[in-house]
């Protein structure tokens, strides 16, 4: 029944796509953020339905009126660059060139769709749309994971989807980092009371999960998130102490289990998992050195290139011998793709940072867009300090969650260029901040 159930609500949303271009990017992160057919049991489990919804959507795009051109910045310009280095890395890659190919696939497909969800949302309420996905299909593995948490004093760490790139407990904790900010927008801009409730009662709960979750980088991404949220409230120094009070209170719920191992962030020396990041991040530096443009090409985690480039130290005596995913998604991009490639991926995050500064001051003065837009941008900075913070020590380099950040600033960027170029036009009168405008609309609901 629940595979009948979940492939008729697909197959809908297929037949919306073809008439509204738009629900395919919906469709496509809502599969490929929280993979709902990898809960079924039966065929929906194994039907490729991110695959249908990308060409179905690819589809609709080809035909349809409302597409748009993709926004033209910094950020985007360097994503489709970093798309194209990789693929250059995997022609002159030197790892196995089946691994190669299948994993530059994987990413091309996610890029892809990126570019398809940059060229269809506009507006906000189909921005708006486009976050309720994106926090649904993520924070339900947090809310429930927050339940769990509380019901069994943390005493186990609180796992992802199946199947998906935040199956790991470590992986879904940063996941769930990136998109807090997003539920404290929706809270934000929310005009139910029931549902600013709710969406108190989510954060909690996601909160939980985090620390539940037992992960050692997500403790640091959640304090840094923490402190960036703080510092952009009206009130940083009340709002930061209400923040450490609530994390404190988290980490004094939890056992003596989960302290002892966020303890042994300090004897990194004496942690066989802490001291095999430091031998995997110095075989990736040594790869890096050797191969400065290119580094190794996707799945530098193979044994052969790791007795080439691993140090040869007797500290590392306890995890030599195996070869070690990257853990840090700024070595992955340094091994993989050497510096040009960290290069871009660390410009693609400054450009999030500063752009959404700068247009968050300019949406201030903007009457339409003053109750939500400055928020939103002030949101994505704090959701891409934790990404950033988090991500420090997770291979999640090609993740697409993150990437959700860069288009949203991307979307309000276009926002603002349209309604300059309306008022050159003369199909917008130029107002004043204090100017009585009616107000935009409330948040939306997922489905036209």
């Amino acid at each position: 029944m629940r595979d009948i159930i979940l492939a008729l609500v697909i197959i809908a949303l297929l037949v919306k796509t073809l008439r509204q271009v738009e629900f395919g990017a919906y469709l496509w992160a809502w599969l490929s953020l929280m993979n709902p057919h990898r809960m079924a049991f039966g065929f929906a489990n194994s039907f490729p339905w991110a695959q249908s919804a990308a060409l179905v959507a690819l589809a609709s795009l080809l035909i349809s009126k409302d597409r748009k051109p993709i926004p033209i910045n910094g950020g985007v310009v360097a994503l489709l660059l970093l798309w194209l280095w990789m693929s250059i890395t995997s022609m002159v890659s030197i790892n196995p060139p089946e691994l190669v190919l299948e994993r530059w696939i994987f990413v091309s497909k996610i890029f892809l769709m990126l570019v398809v969800t940059l060229m269809v949302i506009r507006g906000r309420v189909k921005i708006e749309r486009l976050i309720w996905v994106v926090v649904i299909s993520i924070g339900y593995f947090g809310f429930k994971g927050g339940i769990f948490t509380l019901m069994t004093g943390g005493s186990y760490k609180v796992w992802g989807p199946a199947g998906s790139m935040v199956e790991e407990n470590n992986a879904l904790a940063v996941a769930l980092i990136v998109i807090l900010p997003l539920i404290y927008y929706l809270r934000h801009v929310a005009t139910r009371p029931w549902l600013k409730q709710f969406l108190l009662i989510a954060l909690i709960l996601i909160g939980a999960s985090i620390l539940g979750s037992q992960s050692r980088g997500a403790l640091l991404g959640l304090l840094a998130m923490a402190f960036v949220l703080g510092s952009k409230s009206k009130n940083p120094v009340r709002f930061s102490l209400v923040l450490l009070m609530l994390i404190g209170a988290g980490i004094g719920f939890m056992p003596d289990t989960w302290t002892s191992r966020m303890d042994s962030i300090q004897d990194y020396g004496e942690d066989t998992s802490a001291m095999s990041r430091i031998y995997t991040w110095q075989t990736l530096w040594n790869v890096a050195i050797d191969r400065p443009l290119v580094g190794a090409g996707f799945h530098a985690d193979t044994i052969a290139l790791f007795e080439k480039y691993a140090p040869i130290d007797s500290k590392y005596d306890a995890v030599r011998g195996n070869a070690w995913v990257a853990h840090s998604i700024y070595f992955q991009a340094l091994g993989e793709h050497g510096f040009v490639g960290l290069g871009l991926y660390l410009y693609i995050w400054l450009w999030v940072w500063f752009a959404a500064a700068r247009l968050a001051k300019q949406a201030e003065k903007i009457p339409e867009y003053q109750d939500w837009m400055p928020m939103l941008l002030r949101m994505c900075q704090v959701s891409t300090v934790g990404f950033c913070a988090g991500g420090a020590f997770l291979s999640l380099m090609t993740f697409d969650l993150p990437f959700y950040i860069l288009a949203l600033v991307s979307f309000c960027q276009c926002e603002i260029k349209d309604r300059a170029l309306r008022i050159a036009a003369g199909a917008v009168p130029t107002l004043n901040a204090g100017s009585a405008v009616a107000g935009p609309p409330g948040p939306v609901a997922l489905a036209a």
